[in-house]
């Protein structure tokens, strides 16, 4: 009976250490089955149990792509719809392109008659026969030279047309003695040339003319919405102002507001220097070519103060009308002469009177003025070309504006301070027990 109890001590120690060391290789099977393994910084080693070597963890994906194309694609899909926005807009402005070159011809004819119709104002007149009286003398004025152009040109399309052929005759005698060593024979056959193109572009020349009727009918509703707009905008504009400032944001509804008038006084100054330069451009390229006995000397000088509404191609375009016209009329060295006129004029113009007349507000570097010339004219033609640029010098104006406004909020309103966290007063080590600390 003695031996019982220390057998079954053995025993039971036995089981105890198998029991222990159950438990620690189960322990080390489920730690090795969930992979867990502690938190360790992003790009600190750590041991893995029972390999003997520390595998690097995994970074964050957000650190592991350069940040230099991360500023690249933050960039980019903002540019992405910036640039599908401007597609929208412009499809947009396409679809209803006659209506939004009637409304911009309305504004810069409002921006040069609404000085007149405030100086009306100020002498006592309403503001309904203020309005009235300066659109009809206006409208009246436009009328007219547009009249005296037509009847000027009908007057002398006879004799002009004969000037032509004798001037063709004289250009085909000089091309003959000439050292280019142009024989009749080609001569004939680049008129013979000429002839085929023009009869073997008969249909499409007839489905032109075809389709200028449809053109004076777009051409008669752009003139009467741009009466109607003008009329409008001279007699309610700042009502018409007012309104449009509702539908702006209320939290930039200030700037804007500000921006407005700058705007309105930028486009003002520019068409009415632009107004004054052109008459300048024709009365003085006119004289030169009246007293060179060119051929419609009148209607050329009006042709060169309406193209000089276009900047930079409108005074290339009218200038080689007027040198064309004196060339197959008058001969090589009258257009030679009319080409120095023509050029010395447009030098004086440019580096004279548009910076005196114009002023730095609505100047615009010659390089923005060719690309917005060249892009409003691929949009909407010479309509588009007309009102480039004014809308570029009003850009510039409102962009510098709401620049200097958002830099002048932020000066007068300082960035509010971050909240810090409450300090904790340090309690004395000999403070009694049960003080508050402040």
């Amino acid at each position: 009976m003695s031996k019982v109890p220390g057998w079954l001590g053995r025993l039971g120690a036995g089981l105890t250490e198998m029991g222990e060391r159950l438990d620690e290789r189960r322990a080390e099977a489920e730690k090795e089955d969930t992979g867990s393994v502690p938190e360790q910084p992003s790009g600190d080693t750590v041991p893995v149990p029972d390999r003997g070597v520390a595998a690097p963890a995994r970074p964050d994906p957000v650190q592991a792509v350069p940040w230099g194309v991360r500023v690249a694609a933050e960039a980019g899909w903002r540019v992405l719809v910036l640039a599908g926005t401007v597609w929208v807009l412009m499809r947009a402005i396409s679809a209803v392109q006659l209506v939004v070159l009637a409304f911009v011809a309305a504004l810069l004819i409002t921006a040069l008659m609404q000085p007149t119709v405030a100086r009306l104002r100020r002498r006592g007149l309403p503001r309904g026969p203020a309005t009235a009286l300066t659109a009809i003398l206006g409208f009246v004025i436009m009328g007219l030279i547009g009249w005296f152009v037509t009847w000027q040109v009908m007057e002398n399309i006879d004799t002009l047309s004969s000037q032509i052929q004798d001037g063709i005759d004289e250009l085909r005698k000089w091309l003959l003695h000439s050292p280019f060593h142009v024989t009749d024979k080609q001569i004939n056959q680049i008129a013979k040339n000429l002839r085929d193109a023009v009869g073997a572009n008969t249909d499409q020349i007839t489905s032109a003319g075809l389709e200028g009727v449809t053109v004076v009918v777009e051409a008669l509703t752009g003139i009467l919405l741009t009466i109607f707009s003008t009329l409008f905008l001279l007699y309610d504009g700042r009502r018409i102002w007012e309104w449009t400032l509702k539908l702006v944001p209320a939290a930039a509804r200030p700037g804007v507001a500000g921006a407005g008038p700058r705007a309105w006084r930028t486009l003002t100054a520019y068409v009415r220097g632009t107004v004054i330069v052109a008459l300048i451009d024709a009365i003085f390229i006119g004289l030169g070519i009246y007293f060179l006995n060119v051929p419609m000397a009148v209607p050329l000088a009006v042709f060169i103060f309406l193209f000089a509404f276009i900047p930079l191609v409108g005074a290339v375009v009218s200038g080689a009308l007027a040198v064309v016209v004196a060339l197959v009329t008058q001969g090589v060295f009258t257009a030679l002469m009319v080409l120095v006129v023509v050029l010395a004029v447009q030098q004086i113009e440019g580096h004279v009177l548009q910076p005196f007349i114009l002023g730095r507000a609505v100047r615009v570097h010659p390089l923005a003025v060719v690309l917005s010339v060249a892009a409003g004219g691929m949009i909407a033609g010479i309509g588009g070309a007309v009102v480039a640029v004014p809308l570029v010098a009003v850009t510039n104006t409102v962009v510098g504006y709401l620049r200097a406004y958002s830099e002048e909020r932020t000066v007068r309103l300082p960035a509010r301070p971050r909240q810090e966290p409450a300090a904790v007063e340090e309690v004395p080590a000999d403070a009694p027990a049960g003080d508050s600390a402040g």
